[in-house]
């Protein structure tokens, strides 16, 4: 008896539990209420990484069009 109590709590440890940081992560880093698609982005390419890991054509349209609040120089990898 102690034998199958000992698998079913180390099985419910196993899968009972999840880490859901990882999904989290878009949702730190996107602000909806930011989203204005109305607001006029200039048609540059001037890449920016969104924090979502996005590569966005400009920042204007990752801050504006997306909600993202942070983003770094360049194209993501």
């Amino acid at each position: 008896m102690k034998k199958i109590l000992c698998i079913c709590f180390g099985l419910s440890l196993v899968f009972g539990c999840s880490n859901d940081s990882e999904n989290d992560i878009p949702n730190m880093c996107v602000d909806e209420t930011l989203i204005n698609l109305e607001s006029p982005c200039p048609a540059v390419v001037d890449p920016v990484c969104g924090c979502d890991g996005i590569t966005y054509n400009n920042s204007c349209e990752a801050f504006n069009w997306h909600g993202v609040i942070a983003y770094a120089e360049g194209p993501c990898d």
